[in-house]
């Protein structure tokens, strides 16, 4: 089974998230909006999909990297996020949360062994495609 297939996203936190996604703007031209920035590329085991990674600033108050007390969190892509899980279990790795299904995918949270939280998801791209192209069937 295929596990990790690529970065799906990078949180970091901030003190002014509003600010470090204007100057990412400014001055390294992001096109950003209230979440961060979203990068498209191709898939590379089907060149004609179009997936996305997702850069996003957080307040450095935010609970969303909790337990873990990094200041940053890795978002990956994953197939089959339900087996993965079922197979991290046995192998004793922390599972923080369950499963939650949303439009755009899959998603959940474990740690590393130092305690680094990691966000797995299972994406649904055609959502952002959809999205940036004008497209609203589904």
């Amino acid at each position: 089974m295929k596990k990790v297939t690529g970065i799906g996203g990078i949180f970091f936190k901030c003190t002014d998230p509003e600010k470090m996604r204007n100057w990412y703007a400014q001055n390294l031209g992001l096109v950003t909006n209230e979440y961060g920035s979203l990068f498209e590329f191709r898939n590379a085991d089907r060149n004609e999909e179009i997936n996305y990674l997702q850069w996003s600033p957080f307040a450095e108050t935010t609970g969303y990297f909790e337990p873990s007390k990094k200041q940053f969190m890795i978002n990956y892509r994953v197939e089959n996020l339900a087996a993965l899980v079922e197979e991290l279990k046995k192998d004793g790795v922390t599972i923080c949360d369950a499963i939650e299904e949303f439009e755009y995918g899959k998603f959940v949270h474990i740690l590393d062994p130092e305690g680094n939280k990691i966000e797995l998801w299972e994406p649904v791209d055609r959502v952002f495609t959809n999205e940036y192209s004008g497209n609203t069937t589904h």
